[in-house]
């Protein structure tokens, strides 16, 4: 038996014996170890080629134009190539005997980490609130291959920003990043990276990434921070010291202004030393974007000692232990600055005096039974009025409940730290209160969107304006990005005070929620048209934050996914998506669609009765549906054709994306066929007689006839029509003469049988002839039908040129009729 590689040799030479030496991939012997090199410029590598048979001629290497040595006989063979050429090629080439060769080529990628990375701004454009449009641009300096090369930019260490490149440049080239990034005021001194590394995907090599970072700075009008406060409290004649922090790009200028002041510059802190009444002073924070102020009240308490009152006399009875006074209202809430006014009424009858004692609107004694407290504008958060009564007993007095609210200034959500959030992970918002009083009639509340989230209140007892802050805890979802926040503030006064007060709520703040990509709602199956779809078409949603880069890999290979695709690109493609918090991935199986066309020759044969098998080809995808027409009408095409089925048809392939058309002609072969059947023909002595013989077939047979020849007798040839002449016949003459019709269909015979009158040794003859006939007939018949077998085989019988004297054309080679 012979070895498993000599067997599959030979199978590999048989194969190949009809075709011209071309070998084909699924034959080819040969195996690379590695396949593909990935290497840096200048590198030497080394690669082995191996055969999986041992019967060859030779093996050896091309580099190029230039050839290695020459292995006869070892299984493998070594390369070494320096890759210090960027054009450089390499195969593996085999000789299995004189004509046949196969080759391998092997892939090479040869990469050069980039020289230098640098990262400089083109261009910022002051925006309004939504803060300034900032302008990168990352240089790339001589790097190669460039659709390897994958570049990231980097805000504070997290990933904003990745760019692919989609030429096939061979050799190192510059290639530029841009990004345009919208930065506020707080982006200010955030530090902005571009990084370049080239990616080979999981099993390449990983070169190390090349980077440049740029510091931003954001221009910014002042802003004066929460540490300075509206308002100050200080007893009269002390001195106070008024703080104005600002924070601005460039640095802000300060000044002050305000009674006893005039144009302080750049100080934060002003100093007065003795304060006697209410004053208002103004700080303004300048740079050349902009000016703030903030407007500061000092208040001041004046230091009045009150009426001076008498201790009640304890009364002698329990009806005098009530203060015979009644206030009306006994509770008041007045808004900050407003007016307010307060009756105070007895119905004593021995009363000697009655007023009211406060620091504002206080009427001192009168002898009424109604005395008011009555203030135009109310702006003592710690007044407390008294009204007293004296009797000839006795001195009391009441106090009414006041309550003295202000509305905040102003509300605001910020977040307490840096940057968006992370999916899953706690997040921290805060909503200030500025200047609000009484604090503990505050509720916050907290909304996202419409859904109300969070309440909080306050046990402060201050009375004075303070400013506070609400600290909700959030642990965003990535359906939270884009989601408004905002608190509002209510002041719930009791009965008393007005019920409701309107509400007053922040501005929202903008959740930026970052997660980590998700591919949604993508078919396992898709169609597509030919030179239309692309795989960026491809119905897919994917949802990530920052936004993640979307590749596409078909066979293992990165793809750009802008290109159109054509059929040969049928097959399974996956798509990654990625961003700074993770990846994701999905596969599909995609058709590629494309309307019919045909591969088919001009004309056909078939035999009659028999099956068409050509290769005849209408391809497209969805599989067409064909129509024959035949003369106009369309026809079914039969199972089994008849001579009558000749004749040119028209093909038509029809499916949803269009109809292609072909035109070929179909030829029905059918055997040989006479006119007539066999007879017998009797004549006398010296006469004339002529045999004709006819017959249809296709391809138009070829018609001999058999018999002893003679110099009496001749053949002539019309049309499809062979004759056979006896001049005078004589008894030689007599006996069967033999029509063969003959095509590559089949063969037939039909015999005339000559007959002599008047001849006793014709009746013997005639005798004989007729069981002669059957033997001879017999005998045709086998021949031909071997004859017709060794043609199939390749052999070829020929008659000797001695079998007819009269010419030198071999019987078998007769011309046809």
């Amino acid at each position: 038996m012979l070895p498993l590689k000599m067997l599959g040799l030979l199978m590999l030479m048989f194969s190949l014996c009809d075709a011209d030496g071309t070998c084909p991939t699924d034959a080819n012997p040969l195996i690379l170890e590695p396949p593909e090199v990935i290497e840096e410029y200048g590198s030497v590598v080394f690669v082995n080629c191996t055969s999986t048979t041992d019967y060859y001629d030779e093996m050896y290497w091309k580099y190029g134009t230039r050839e290695s040595g020459i292995e006869e006989d070892s299984a493998f063979i070594t390369g070494e190539m320096s890759l210090a050429d960027w054009n450089v090629t390499a195969e593996c080439k085999i000789k299995l005997n004189a004509s046949l060769e196969c080759s391998k080529n092997l892939e090479i990628t040869i990469y050069r980490n980039p020289d230098l990375v640098v990262v400089y701004p083109i261009k910022s454009v002051n925006a309004t609130a939504g803060g300034t449009m900032y302008e990168l641009q990352c240089d790339i300096i001589k790097v190669a291959p460039v659709q390897n090369l994958t570049v990231r930019w980097y805000k504070d260490n997290r990933i904003i920003r990745m760019d692919s490149f989609s030429e096939t440049t061979k050799t190192p080239v510059n290639e530029s990043s841009f990004l345009t990034v919208n930065v506020s005021r707080g982006d200010d001194g955030a530090q902005v990276r571009c990084e370049a590394q080239l990616d080979f995907g999981p099993d390449g090599p990983k070169p190390h990434a090349i980077s440049d970072t740029h510091t931003v700075s954001v221009p910014y009008a002042p802003e004066i921070n929460s540490k300075t406060a509206n308002f100050v409290t200080v007893e009269e004649g002390d001195s106070v010291s008024l703080n104005c922090e600002a924070e601005g790009n460039p640095p802000p200028r300060i000044h002050w202004d305000g009674e006893g002041v005039y144009m302080t510059e750049n100080t934060e802190i002003l100093n007065i030393t003795r304060v006697n009444t209410t004053t208002f002073y103004r700080c303004t924070a300048t740079n050349d974007l902009g000016r703030t102020t903030r407007l500061i009240t000092v208040h001041v308490l004046k230091n009045t000692m009150p009426t001076p009152v008498m201790a009640m006399t304890k009364p002698e009875t329990s009806a005098q232990n009530v203060c015979p006074l009644r206030l009306t209202p006994a509770k008041i809430v007045v808004r900050f600055g407003d007016p307010a006014s307060v009756n105070c009424s007895t119905s004593a009858r021995d009363v000697l005096g009655m007023g009211w004692e406060a620091t504002v609107g206080g009427t001192g004694f009168k002898d009424l039974p109604v005395v008011t407290w009555k203030v135009e504008k109310l702006e003592d958060w710690t007044i407390g009025p008294k009204c007293f009564i004296t009797t000839a007993t006795a001195q009391c007095y009441m106090m009414p409940s006041i309550t003295l609210y202000k509305t905040p200034d102003n509300i605001a959500v910020s977040a307490l730290a840096h940057g968006p959030m992370t999916e899953g992970t706690e997040y921290r918002l805060k909503c200030d209160i500025i200047n609000v009083a009484p604090v503990q009639s505050l509720t916050v509340k907290w909304y996202r969107g419409n859904e109300h989230v969070s309440t909080e209140m306050f046990n402060d007892t201050s009375v004075t304006p303070i400013s506070v802050s609400s600290v909700i805890r959030v642990t965003p979802k990535r359906d939270y990005n884009g989601a408004l926040f905002r608190c509002s503030a209510e002041l719930h006064l009791g009965p008393e005070g007005p019920e409701p007060i309107p509400t007053a709520s922040s501005e929202p703040y903008t959740a930026v929620v970052h997660y980590k990509p998700l591919i949604q709602d993508c078919p396992t199956h898709y169609s597509g048209v030919e030179h239309v779809f692309r795989m960026d078409m491809f119905p897919c949603n994917v949802d990530g934050n920052p936004p993640p880069t979307v590749n596409w890999y078909y066979q293992g290979k990165r793809i750009n996914a802008s290109e159109s695709l054509t059929r040969v690109h049928s097959g399974k493609y996956t798509v990654e998506v990625g961003n700074s918090l993770g990846m994701s991935q999905t596969s599909v199986d995609v058709t590629i669609e494309y309307s019919p066309s045909f591969t088919c020759d001009a004309r056909y044969e078939v035999e009659e009765n028999g099956k068409l098998h050509t290769g005849c080809v209408a391809e497209g995808i969805p599989t067409p549906i064909i129509t024959w027409l035949k003369n106009g009408k369309e026809t079914v095409s039969p199972q089994n054709w008849t001579k009558h089925d000749s004749g040119k048809y028209l093909l038509t392939a029809t499916n949803k994306h269009g109809t292609a058309n072909y035109t070929l002609y179909l030829d029905v072969l059918f055997a040989p066929e006479f006119k007539e059947g066999n007879y017998s023909k009797e004549v006398s002595q010296g006469e004339n007689v002529t045999f004709d013989c006819s017959a249809e077939g296709n391809p138009a047979p070829v018609i001999l006839w058999n018999y002893t020849s003679a110099v009496n007798v001749d053949e002539t040839t019309g049309r499809r029509q062979r004759s056979v002449s006896v001049t005078g016949a004589t008894s030689t003459n007599a006996g069967v003469y033999i029509c063969v019709a003959t095509n590559k269909v089949g063969s037939v015979s039909r015999s005339v049988t000559l007959m002599m009158k008047d001849q006793t040794s014709a009746g013997f003859l005639a005798f004989t002839s007729w069981w002669l006939i059957p033997l001879i007939v017999g005998i045709l018949i086998l021949t031909i039908v071997l004859c017709k077998c060794q043609k199939k085989h390749g052999q070829y019988s020929f008659i000797p040129d001695k079998a007819k004297e009269s010419t030198d054309i071999p019987m078998s080679t007769k011309s046809e009729a």
